[in-house]
């Protein structure tokens, strides 16, 4: 198991097109994904879960990947937090 945290840099927060894009990718690992926020747990390839975790701008999420391939996953993950989710 692998987790790292992570902070949302965009200012418009995780909304529909950040969430279908951290979906997108997680889907594409083996490894179960998850991401906290505070003592919320939620499926990393849920778009409803993602979405209802209503992280806004500089708010810190804590990936966490379990699986074969969990190392990329999580690396991966954190490259497209760190580019603002292509938006910026």
């Amino acid at each position: 198991m692998i987790e790292k945290e992570l902070t949302i840099k965009n200012r418009a927060g995780i909304h529909a097109r950040p969430a279908a894009l951290i979906v997108q990718i997680a889907n594409k690992f083996n490894s179960q994904i998850y991401f906290e926020k505070d003592s919320e747990r939620i499926n990393g390839k849920s778009i409803m879960g993602i979405i209802t975790l209503g992280a806004g701008y500089n708010t810190k999420l804590k990936v966490i990947a379990e699986g074969t391939d969990e190392e990329e996953a999580v690396n991966t993950i954190a490259k497209l937090f760190e580019n603002r989710f292509e938006e910026e």
